[in-house]
């Protein structure tokens, strides 16, 4: 199994950033792509059109979220990964941090180009400040 970690700051506060990952309409937002995702301990979510799936296991707003989190990829048999993302305070906005363990050998590489890809560039441009 493989992990990761990557970290993104963005010119929102962590209560904001952390609610927008848990709702449905937000997260299609900022990504693009639809999402359905019951917002507490337990809900479950897809996103990307189902290309992943997974359950929320830990929130603690406006701090951490903890996911279990799969890709239609992941190959037969292979238990969830684990997704957890911290929220931090930096200057005006919230320093993200995640962290990917229990990745399938050999996935590393792609699913750190596909949270660059299609979550970190899109959340620069969703989050930017916009002139009044």
């Amino acid at each position: 199994m493989e992990s990761l970690s990557m970290q993104l700051v963005l010119p929102v506060t962590p209560r904001d950033l952390c609610k927008a990952w848990l709702n449905s309409a937000e997260h299609s937002g900022f990504t693009g792509s639809p999402a359905s995702i019951v917002p507490h301990s337990g809900g479950v979510f897809t996103t990307w059109d189902g290309y992943i799936s997974g359950k929320t296991l830990e929130i603690e707003t406006p701090r951490r979220i903890l996911q279990s989190w799969r890709t239609t990829e992941f190959p037969e048999g292979s238990p969830d990964s684990l997704l957890e993302l911290l929220f931090e305070p930096e200057g005006l906005g919230t320093r993200l941090t995640l962290n990917h363990s229990n990745i399938p050998d050999g996935q590393k590489e792609m699913y750190e180009q596909g949270w660059q890809d299609y979550y970190f560039t899109p959340m620069k441009e969703y989050f930017k400040p916009r002139n009044k």
